[in-house]
Parts: structure tokens; sequence; C-alpha cells
């Protein structure tokens, strides 16, 4: 892996994802959500004993661990289809250009793109919150926040470039993006538990299909900050919180989707290495 030849690309493409939409589309979807648990979060109400900046900081982590998935999808799921029709994977390798140097140096591009300002809006809102409203900034909960949503978009970038190097057109990428996206979303535990009811599954296979639910553990990472008991989760919740304890759905949260991403961009990287290019 030539460390020279990253860092040139990695100057290309990001000069590219700032000219793009892309970015700031993600930045501001970021906003959007920031601005409306600012506005609501800030009543007298709490959220499992959490109110204030702690509420805002709760409820926009648990939205964004829904949105976060579909943005980290489609920032790499169609980047081979369209790098192929435009003919650019040509003329980059007519360069002295490995394919590992380059493959590297876009995921970390289109990583960091995504990770960067949610690194600066979090604690930006707590200390927004902090001297607007004199609000204590919880940090242990802010910094769990951002490890969660960090593990969450390395997960769905490595999965977008798995789709990404598996499909031959747009099309076909988008069907993928789409199709990953909506059963991380429907083995979450409302959707298992209505699974399990209608077709009358055994509860240890849907304990078990939402832990290894990338989305499901990040939830799980979240929310036992607040709830040891993850009674807010109904059995699910329950189940794991007696069989698992706070310290290991934390483990689950983080390593699982970690360990995911890593396993399905070496497995994306290794396609890309033997794949036609054209």
């Amino acid at each position: 892996m030539n460390r020279s030849a990253i860092r040139a690309v990695a100057r290309l493409e990001i000069a590219e994802v700032m000219r793009s939409r892309a970015l700031a589309f993600s930045i501001a979807a970021y906003l959007t959500l920031a601005a409306i648990f600012l506005l609501v979060g800030m009543r007298e109400s709490s959220i499992l004993g959490f109110t204030g900046m702690g509420r805002v900081l709760m409820s926009f982590t648990h939205a964004l661990l829904l949105v976060l998935p579909l943005v980290g999808l489609a920032a790499t799921g169609q980047l081979l289809p369209s790098v192929r029709a435009d003919g650019a994977l040509e003329l980059w390798f007519s360069q002295p250009l490995g394919r590992t140097s380059w493959f590297t140096a876009v995921s970390l591009v289109r990583l960091g793109a995504l990770l960067v300002p949610l690194l600066v809006l979090m604690p930006a809102l707590a200390l927004y919150g902090r001297l607007a409203f004199g609000q204590p900034i919880p940090w242990a909960f802010l910094a769990r926040s951002l490890a969660v949503a960090g593990v969450t978009l390395w997960c769905s970038v490595a999965l977008g470039l798995l789709v990404s190097v598996h499909s031959r057109s747009r099309a076909r990428a988008l069907m993928g993006l789409l199709a990953v996206w909506a059963l991380g979303v429907a083995l979450l535990d409302f959707g298992l538990i209505g699974l399990m009811l209608q077709m009358r599954l055994p509860p240890a296979l849907a304990f078990t299909l939402a832990g290894i639910n990338p989305i499901e553990a990040a939830r799980l990472a979240l929310l036992s900050a607040a709830d040891p008991e993850l009674s807010v989760l109904g059995p699910v919740g329950f189940f794991l919180a007696n069989r698992l304890g706070t310290h290991w759905l934390l483990v689950l949260g983080l390593g699982w989707p970690l360990v995911l991403g890593a396993l399905a961009w070496c497995t994306a990287l290794f396609r890309f290495q033997r794949g036609d290019l054209t």
C-alpha cells in the first residue's frame, strides 16, 4: 500500500466530495434533526430520566441511528458503478496507482466526510445548550453517542462499498442499498416482535436476530446508558439486558458493527482487487 498514492487520491476525492451535493445533504440532515430536537427537547418533560441537553442528545442520536445507515449506504453504494460509467477507473489505473491504495483512500474520505461534521455538530450542540440555556453537558453520554454514531457510520459505509463492488449498474446498486437498509430496519425490535407473533418464531431466534442487526446493537448500546433494563424495547430489550448486562450490551453495540464493517470492507476490497474494472 503506497501512502503517497493514498494521499494523492484522498486530496482529489475530497475535492470531488466538496463539489458534490452528498456532503451538503448529510450536513443539512444533521442540522435539521439537531434543530428539531433542540426546539422540542428543552421542555420540562423527560425521556428515560434525561432532561434538557441530555434529552436532546438522547433523542438526536436515537434518530440518527435510523438516518446514518441510509446516509452511509448512499455515500458509497453507487461509487463503483458511477466511476465505471464515467471511465474514471481506466484513467486512474493508467497511472502508477494500485487498486488497494485507491480503494483505501476513497473509503477513508467517504467515511470522514460523513463523520467529521457529526463530530463537530454534537459537541457544538451540547456547548450551545450550556451557553444558551445553562444546561450541564453530559460528557459521558456525549462520548457514548459519538462512539455509537461512529461505528454505525463505519459499518454502513463498508456495507455500501460491498454492495457497490457487486453491482454493475447504478440501478442494481440502488436496489441493493435499499434492500440492505430495509433489512436492517425490519430487524429492529418492533419488527421482530411482529414477525415473531405472526410467524410464531421461537423467541430465542428473534432475540438472536436483534443482536446481530448492527442498527439494533447500536441502539442497545445507546439506550443501556439510560435504561439498564431496556424496558423501552419491550421483551427483546428485557431479555438481552438480563442475559448480557449493561457492560456487554455496550461491547456488543460498539464491537459488532465495528467487526461487521471490517469484514464487509475486507470482502469488498478482495472483490475489487480481483474484479473487472470495466
